[in-house]
């Protein structure tokens, strides 16, 4: 009798490759992607004991949702269409849900309801089953994501043997806050602590309390997603920012396997987490546009930094004296303060940032607080317009775009940026291409 072989599956082999790509990334990422612990750093988890972020927590849930649905899930077996329709029904009912939060707590605001429980009832019924039902969609929708992703980042040069290493992974979640932690006397991020369940006068009381005791300017900011494997990206009913926030994390998977992501923690050059956050920026938002262009062709994809930047105008338009520009505002506010903190006058510094804050609220700008921290983290994305404001003089960020520019490919351009950690090594780069 001749025994007849089945051809090899190549699907579940792949699925096994990226499960076990996933469990040896992890293994690498909770080992070193943590900064080291200071002075300052435990000082202020003691502060924030009982407020501080499950992660371990939060990775056997991701990692067990990934797992089955890498391993068992049937987004690989259907037609690109209907993939890209549960996305579409995705979010748009993620949009409903919103909305039925919102109406629930206009119900709850309202002197005129006596009764807001009953007055919301359905409203909360429709919204926990919604819930349920998301919840239950989810895995697959990652999944499709991941796909999809996947396969530009190959298309652009980046896979191997058709996949892509370290594997797209991401899981939709609610995020945690960050405190983030800055010298007084000048602007980087000295430490950064995640953070659950704090409403905003816990937050400005841990601040308070951070600040006078280890002499530091401290804030608590939100975050839209984290590197962490797989990565974290927040919960939010639009399509173009998930998509971009997902590639965005990806390059951060992917260059912590170089020295511009194995540095990223390296106190005594901050310099590279400016470099490493700006090229992920730059990365997730040219492969966001590939994307959607090509599977949901509707959505208007973000623009990409140093590839189709909108030529400017043969004629601008007159400026308007009476408007006000917030980003031309900010950036002279860094300006000044860093000249201000070079100079040693860190408490007239302080007082011009408070003042300044205020102004920025008069013109309808609400920042709850405007300090070293503030321009710390904001500052160290300069691929976004708030970031170069932020960043005042500084030229990391448009050599990242140059770098960029002058690359030709994606590929190239990771290639050549992935090795670079110092602002001597990236403004060397852009001049000698």
């Amino acid at each position: 009798m001749i025994r007849r072989w089945r051809s090899f599956n190549w699907t579940l082999f792949w699925r096994l490759v990226r499960l076990f790509a996933l469990c040896l990334v992890l293994l690498v990422v909770l080992q070193t992607g943590a900064p080291a612990p200071n002075d300052v750093y435990t000082g202020a988890a003691a502060y924030a004991r009982d407020n501080l972020f499950n992660y371990i927590s939060w990775e056997l849930d991701a990692l067990t949702g990934k797992a089955f649905e890498w391993l068992f899930g049937v987004a690989p077996y259907m037609a690109e269409a209907d993939r890209a329709d549960i996305v579409r029904a995705y979010m748009a009912d993620l949009s409903r849900l919103y909305a039925l939060e919102s109406d629930i707590t206009r119900l709850y605001s309202d002197p005129a309801v006596s009764t807001p429980d009953a007055a919301s009832a359905a409203l909360r019924a429709e919204r926990d089953s919604l819930r349920a039902d998301l919840r239950r969609r989810q895995g697959m929708v990652e999944h499709i994501l991941e796909e999809q992703i996947s396969a530009v980042l190959v298309d652009e040069g980046l896979g191997w043997l058709g996949q892509v290493i370290p594997p797209v992974a991401l899981h939709i979640t609610p995020l945690p806050d960050v405190l983030i932690i800055s010298p007084r006397d000048e602007i980087r991020v000295q430490a950064s602590l995640s953070l659950t369940g704090l409403p905003v006068d816990a937050q400005a009381a841990l601040e308070d309390a951070v600040d006078a005791e280890f002499n530091v300017a401290s804030l608590v900011v939100p975050i839209g997603g984290m590197g962490l494997y797989p990565s974290m990206v927040g919960e939010w009913p639009n399509l173009a920012w998930t998509v971009e926030t997902s590639a965005h994390e990806w390059a951060h998977h992917y260059l912590f396997f170089f020295p511009l992501g194995l540095l990223y923690f390296d106190d005594g050059n901050p310099d590279t987490r400016i470099i490493n956050e700006t090229a992920a920026d730059v990365i997730g938002k040219e492969i966001a546009a590939r994307v959607l262009r090509r599977y949901y062709p509707e959505v208007t994809p973000p623009r990409i930094p140093g590839v189709d930047d909108p030529p400017a105008p043969l004629e601008p338009p007159p400026p308007n004296p009476d408007a006000f520009d917030f980003g031309a505002a900010m950036h002279a506010t860094r300006v000044t303060v860093d000249r201000l903190l070079a100079e040693g006058r860190i408490d007239e510094a302080e007082v011009y940032m408070e003042e300044r804050r205020v102004f920025f609220n008069q013109h309808g700008y609400t920042i709850r607080k405007l300090n070293q921290a503030y321009f710390a983290f904001y500052g160290g994305y300069q691929a976004e317009e708030i970031g170069l404001n932020a960043a005042g003089e500084d030229p990391l960020g448009p050599a990242v775009i140059a770098l960029r520019r002058q690359s030709g490919s994606l590929a190239n351009f990771m290639a050549a940026i992935r090795s670079i950690t110092t602002r001597e090594e990236l403004l060397a780069a852009v001049e000698s291409p």
